[in-house]
């Protein structure tokens, strides 16, 4: 592989605001952040003001709850006014033009559709993440309301690869295949839509080589395989990805930072000429609010400061957050665009940007083609 040091770096400031709508998944993998909420359908019984459960009945789990301060439950985002005002008063406030709508599984949402078309009036260009798992009754309509593109979380390649991160009551093959063939489906509907798509996966350990391979066997057509590394396994994990790039013969062509953010990718090219991106954290944290946070070292800090996170709770109030690990941290929308940590943000990506590009070279059409 060439070097990674010898490739061009393009930077563009972040711009992209996270919104849960909705708390409902029809799958119970066991590594779940849940956005940093507590699963709703778990909470039955527990009185307010106590600790909320991370795991319950659903056999979902929500794995940081039990020690990121958590203060309310999740409730699914509705298309109304309230919803509009709350995106127009965070993307005026930190400049941001896009949005990516996240869950739970967003594709649950009965009224994704009308979603989209919101905050497209807001002028956001909207993203989902999804499992797969229902896109195919609901994307065709998303397509129609300005969806631009889906991010593919996918845990598993084979039915007994699924299965086995799946809570101990859900793994069943049969069901695993079921999620699996919904997935292929929804790939597939996309690329017919014209709405573009990525194929993300996590490889924790050079044994999940085989799946890596069969992603490329099977989506990497027209579709963005991106590899994760798993910051539970470290760099294990890195070096895995990195062996198994090297294996394909991968030729690193560009790297791309989002500055004022963790996230970065860099794209390889393999021999057929198919594009894989190795997307990676870097180590970025809120100057004045990570600061004292007992989670600021390289062990326990999962994500560093990922972004702007927005949220709807139960007493249908609108709340910002920005870490999953500290969710004592979020606010209401009408508390947080007038607060120090407002500014701490948008300080932090104008400083960011500069020093990125200080030290790398700037490709003005590669920054406007490419998308978080």
């Amino acid at each position: 592989m060439e070097a990674v040091s010898q490739i061009p770096v393009h930077v563009r400031r972040d711009r992209t605001l996270r919104a849960k709508v909705i708390d409902a998944c029809g799958m119970t993998c066991t590594f779940c952040h849940n956005e940093g909420t507590p699963v709703r359908a778990d909470q039955r019984g527990v009185q307010r003001g106590l600790a909320y459960r991370a795991a319950g009945s659903s056999g979902r789990v929500s794995l940081y709850v039990p020690t990121n301060g958590v203060r309310f439950l999740p409730a699914a985002m509705c298309p109304d006014a309230n919803f509009s005002v709350a995106l127009g008063r965070v993307g005026r406030a930190l400049g941001l033009d896009e949005l990516h709508l996240t869950g739970g599984e967003p594709t649950l949402h009965n009224q994704l559709p009308d979603l989209i078309r919101v905050a497209r009036a807001q002028d956001f260009v909207v993203a989902i993440t999804s499992n797969g798992e229902n896109g195919g009754k609901v994307l065709a309509k998303c397509a129609q309301a300005g969806l631009d593109r889906v991010n593919f979380s996918v845990f598993g390649t084979t039915p007994q690869e699924l299965a086995q991160v799946q809570h101990r009551r859900f793994q069943s093959h049969k069901l695993a295949a079921g999620k699996l063939s919904a997935l292929r489906e929804s790939v597939r509907l996309c690329l017919a839509l014209g709405v573009k798509a990525s194929v993300n996966v996590v490889v924790p350990d050079y044994g999940h080589r085989g799946r890596v391979l069969r992603l490329l066997d099977e989506f990497g057509d027209g579709v963005t395989v991106r590899l994760l590394n798993s910051l539970a396994d470290g760099d294990a994990s890195i070096r895995a990805i990195l062996r198994i790039l090297d294996e394909l013969s991968a030729v690193a062509v560009a790297r791309y930072v989002v500055a004022g953010v963790s996230g970065t990718r860099t794209e390889y090219r393999l021999p057929d000429g198919r594009c894989i991106q190795f997307k990676e954290i870097r180590p970025v944290r809120l100057p004045e609010t990570c600061c004292s946070c007992r989670f600021n070292n390289e062990r326990d800090c999962q994500e560093g400061y990922y972004g702007v996170r927005l949220y709807r709770d139960s007493a249908g109030r609108y709340l910002v957050g920005v870490c999953i690990q500290r969710m004592d941290l979020c606010q209401t929308v009408e508390d947080f665009v007038g607060s120090p940590l407002h500014h701490e943000i948008l300080n932090l990506r104008e400083d960011d940007y500069t020093a990125l590009r200080a030290c790398c070279s700037v490709d003005a059409q590669a920054l406007q083609d490419y998308r978080r």
